[in-house]
């Protein structure tokens, strides 16, 4: 969700308790908003704590995650594909990598947060 739709609808859930119900309302929809908050904060920590006891940049099939991925998903939302924190390859472009053990390699870019594009590296391999 936009960090600024989210806000605005906060904003207007308190004005329109405040409306219908005075300060009781407001302080009913204040506490929606910091259980709303505390959710939102317990799931990334959640997705990181699970994330930091993986190896970095790793991932069981680079195949699998390259099919799961789609433009627009959150950095939070691809840790949570890999269960694993990624390689930072460049910061700017913020660009990030996971590997399997094939040596196969997701490298994916993020614009602003959001996966913006991704290559999947196959290794070649020798003629037989």
């Amino acid at each position: 969700m936009n960090p600024l739709l989210g806000w605005a609808l906060a904003a207007l859930m308190v004005g329109a308790a405040w409306h219908f119900y005075a300060w009781q309302g407001v302080a009913v929809a204040v506490t929606a908003v910091v259980f709303w908050l505390l959710l939102q904060f317990n799931r990334a920590v959640r997705v990181m704590k699970n994330a930091g006891n993986a190896p970095v940049g790793h991932v069981d099939s680079a195949v699998m995650l390259n099919a799961k991925l789609r433009a627009g998903m959150q950095m939070l939302q691809v840790v949570t594909l890999t269960r694993s924190l990624g390689r930072r390859v460049s910061e700017t472009p913020e660009v990030w990598s996971w590997a399997d053990a094939g040596a196969s390699e997701v490298i994916v870019t993020f614009v602003n947060g959001r996966c913006s594009a991704w290559l999947l590296n196959r290794p070649t391999q020798a003629p037989e």
